[in-house]
């Protein structure tokens, strides 16, 4: 059976899918119809969580990367309104893996040499 689930940088090298988080189980919501997959989405993008892609997918699949990552899958039956919940993970699996921003290097050059560069280079002007 195709369902549609909700897919973070998908293509990518980094691609992570969507998941609930209750209590120690994590949950991946498969929904049966794309129109509630897309409000989802839209409900979690105004609560300022990254924008998730829908992609249509065999619920076999998903039901053995959820096995194999210790997930439980849940059906969400067409028609069906489900809200998400109000508090967002604040690092999410799929965002570790970023590469961190480079921290600011100092340049080893005196400050009296760089001063001198400065004037030559503003003489060229």
């Amino acid at each position: 059976m195709r369902v549609f689930v909700l897919l973070f940088n998908a293509g990518t090298e980094n691609e992570g899918i969507h998941t609930i988080q209750m209590g120690a189980i994590n949950k991946v919501l498969m929904f049966e119809s794309e129109d509630d997959a897309t409000r989802y989405a839209l409900l979690l993008e105004a609560q300022d969580f990254p924008t998730p892609t829908v992609e249509k997918i065999d619920s076999e699949e998903v039901a053995e990367f959820c096995r194999d990552a210790g997930y439980q899958a849940e059906m969400i039956e067409a028609g069906m309104l489900v809200i998400p919940p109000e508090s967002n993970a604040s690092e999410l699996d799929w965002q570790k893996e970023e590469v961190p921003p480079a921290e600011e290097e100092f340049s080893e050059i005196p400050d009296a040499e760089l001063d001198s560069i400065r004037r030559r280079l503003e003489g060229l002007l």
